[in-house]
């Protein structure tokens, strides 16, 4: 190693936040490490809010999307069965245009335009908690026949192409957590990949969720998929990462190719892989990736030039792993942190037509319901710094304009206007989910779930309303087609119709 590192600071910085975690609070753990073994290990907070037991660096969690680029290597450990330019529709024929003609490579790489299933059950309003099942989720998406957005043409995160991908392995033989118990066993680490939240999981400490007030446990009940259902501790997972450092059996050149340049259609590259994504830090560049499952998240960067890392494992929602993760490598490399940038004019800006929507509230980015920390860049320009929600924005005039997901968008100021009567009335999907529109209020559920939210007038035909969802908060924009067809908008799903019942 020809730089030289700091871990005594690195491991100072990852202890304040480990502090910050109380002895009655869920906490987490941050675990410093090279290729030579575990360095530091500094945990907060309790693993159970029953037992109260501390948490440590062996407690087990949900790791959600950090799963990413385990299910990845998977991928290209069976090149045999299944290429990254073949076309979805290869391995399952049922997915109709334009989703089968999506290749596997884009539909790992978060440039395919698949809407996300999660996402897709919150627009047809059905909550985090509803359990659904693998063989009925893969049905539903082959009756969809809307993207995104064309394939290669932007960057937009989805968990989608991760079960698709896991659906046609499985038709071939190979199946994803016989992979992760089987090699994590050769790193020394105990990893494992229930695909149903409530299949028993060895040590599996509960998530919490804050509710204002209260912690509350968490729950879900969407089939997880290999787009984010390894769990294990946060010790274990540093050992998996010190074996893709290594860069031996079983994982000798695989980090390269996850991490490999991968190129939109029209030849810019993406700072997304294989399950992995960029950060920059000063002039260096590292890769890493998060995840969040309710009550989880977690986070890891790596150093791959230098053969360093870092592991952060939380079981409470409001855990910031980027940050502890990027604030720990800052200080083990002397490297300067981004400075966060308030240039942009705090406020709700939309484009001229279409839902494409952003709120800006100081350093805080908006776009269609993803909350991205902007930073100071070139000029007047702000930056995301995100490979998988890049943004790079500037004032122009009373407008914003620049690139979201590396496409180019305009934003003008939205006007304040009424909810015009006309959208009142009954609005039914395909898949028999419906909504009521009366006196500016989305009114949808039943009973005791019945909700009536209020709309907000963004003009030429759009409109927001906010749903609340257990511990998520989901801003959704109503984008009017033609007087009768109507359709939802989320960030990881924007193709969701609804037609007004005659």
């Amino acid at each position: 190693m020809s730089e030289t590192v700091n871990w005594k600071a690195a491991r100072e910085c990852a202890a304040q936040f480990a502090q910050s975690w109380s002895k009655g609070e869920p906490g987490g753990a941050v675990i410093g490490f090279d290729e030579n073994g575990i360095r530091f290990a500094e945990a907060g907070g309790v693993e159970s809010l029953s037992t109260l037991a501390p948490f440590t660096a062996a407690s087990v969690i949900r790791y959600a999307s950090v799963t990413k680029h385990a299910f990845c290597a998977l991928v290209l450990a069976h090149s045999d069965k299944i290429g990254l330019d073949d076309p979805l529709g290869k391995h399952l024929p049922e997915l109709q245009a334009p989703l089968r003609d999506v290749t596997v490579g884009r539909a790992l790489d978060m440039s395919g335009g698949l809407p996300d299933t999660r996402e897709c059950l919150s627009l047809l309003g059905l909550s985090v908690y509803t359990e659904t099942k693998a063989g009925p989720l893969l049905d539903f998406l082959a009756r969809q026949t809307r993207l995104n957005y064309e394939a290669g043409t932007e960057i937009s995160y989805s968990n989608t192409g991760y079960r698709l991908v896991e659906a046609a392995l499985e038709r071939r033989g190979v199946f994803f957590r016989d992979y992760v118990r089987e090699v994590g066993a050769q790193t020394g680490a105990v990893l494992d990949a229930p695909d149903v939240w409530n299949d028993p999981v060895i040590g599996l400490v509960p998530g919490y969720w804050l509710d204002g007030e209260r912690w509350q446990l968490s729950a879900a009940g969407l089939h997880i998929s290999a787009s984010g259902s390894m769990t294990g501790s946060g010790e274990s997972l540093a050992k998996w990462l010190i074996g893709l450092l290594g860069d031996k059996e079983p994982f000798e050149g695989i980090l390269q190719q996850l991490s490999a340049a991968r190129p939109l259609a029209d030849g810019r590259i993406s700072g997304y892989g294989l399950g992995l994504r960029e950060s920059l830090l000063g002039n260096r560049s590292f890769i890493g990736h998060g995840g969040s499952h309710p009550g989880y998240k977690s986070y890891f960067l790596l150093d791959p030039a230098h053969k360093t890392g870092f592991v952060v494992v939380s079981n409470r929602e409001d855990t910031n792993g980027y940050k502890i993760a990027l604030e720990s490598m800052a200080a083990l490399t002397g490297e300067t942190l981004p400075r966060p940038s308030q240039a942009l004019r705090d406020g709700t800006y939309v484009t001229e037509s279409g839902p494409w929507w952003i709120k800006v509230a100081g350093s805080t980015v908006t776009y269609l319901d993803a909350d991205e920390t902007v930073y100071e860049d070139e000029g007047a320009w702000v930056s995301s710094r995100s490979a998988s929600s890049p943004m790079r924005l500037k004032m122009d005039g009373e407008d914003i304009v620049g690139e979201v997901g590396h496409a180019q968008r305009r934003f003008h100021p939205v006007r304040e206007q009424e909810v015009p009567a006309s959208l009142s009335g009954v609005w039914n999907s395909s898949e028999g989910a419906r909504f009521e529109i009366e006196n500016g209020r989305v009114v949808m559920g039943i009973g005791p779930v019945r909700h009536r939210m209020p709309l907000h007038a963004l003009g030429n035909g759009r409109f927001l309303f906010t749903l609340v969802d257990g511990p998520w908060t989901k801003r959704v924009c109503i984008n009017l087609l033609s007087t009768d067809r109507l359709e939802l908008v989320l960030a990881r799903a924007r193709m969701i119709e609804y037609r007004r019942a005659g």
